[in-house]
């Protein structure tokens, strides 16, 4: 059965170097290393970029709607492709995850980020794969909205991808090891630069 690997984020160059889309990085990533380009979806406000995994058919997705708007847009994509929630994984920034630390993890609420509103909604469930990154808390008193759309400081964008990188060796983990030996693996984990 097919995968379909959710990077959940913003499109636009204003939104591409943000914390917020992590999870739009991931993907990018994991499509980078297998050569993959993303190409329009017929029909469908999104961006796929197809790979394999250990047999199996993966479906790199970016939504081309702003993230509160998206869910539909992978939703969408796996109705047609006939995949269930459990074959979902969604990526995304998390701001109550320490900055660098990962964690992999199976249903749950949303945590009032909008892209996991937005896909709970769309797929009637919360009931698909979530690889959580760790962005942290803003300094002081900054707004946690401000905070996570800002551009990162360039001293950070190399962690930030490093970041990305470790994240998408967790989403490959998931597909070809399965839930649990990848949260041992992951879970608290920090990349080795």
């Amino acid at each position: 059965m097919p995968w379909l690997v959710a990077g959940l984020g913003n499109p636009g160059d204003r939104y591409a170097n943000s914390r917020h889309n992590v999870g739009r990085l991931v993907v990018e990533a994991l499509a980078r290393a297998d050569g993959a380009r993303f190409r329009k979806s017929r029909f469908l406000p999104a961006e796929v970029a197809e790979i394999h995994g250990s047999g199996e058919r993966i479906l790199l997705v970016r939504s081309t709607r702003f993230m509160n708007e998206s869910g539909p847009s992978y939703a969408s994509l796996a109705k047609k492709h006939e995949i269930e929630p459990a074959q979902i994984i969604a990526v995304h920034d998390e701001l109550d995850i320490p900055v660098d630390t990962l964690r992999v993890k199976a249903g749950g609420g949303n945590g009032g980020h909008n892209g996991l509103r937005s896909l709970q909604q769309a797929l009637g469930t919360g009931g698909f794969l979530r690889v959580r990154v760790g962005i942290g808390r803003p300094p002081g008193r900054q707004d946690p909205a401000d905070f996570v759309l800002e551009p990162v400081p360039k001293r950070l964008q190399t962690d930030l991808a490093i970041l990305a990188e470790h994240a998408a060796d967790a989403v490959r983990s998931l597909i070809e090891e399965g839930l649990e030996p990848t949260q041992d693996r992951f879970n608290g984990s920090a990349p080795s630069v």
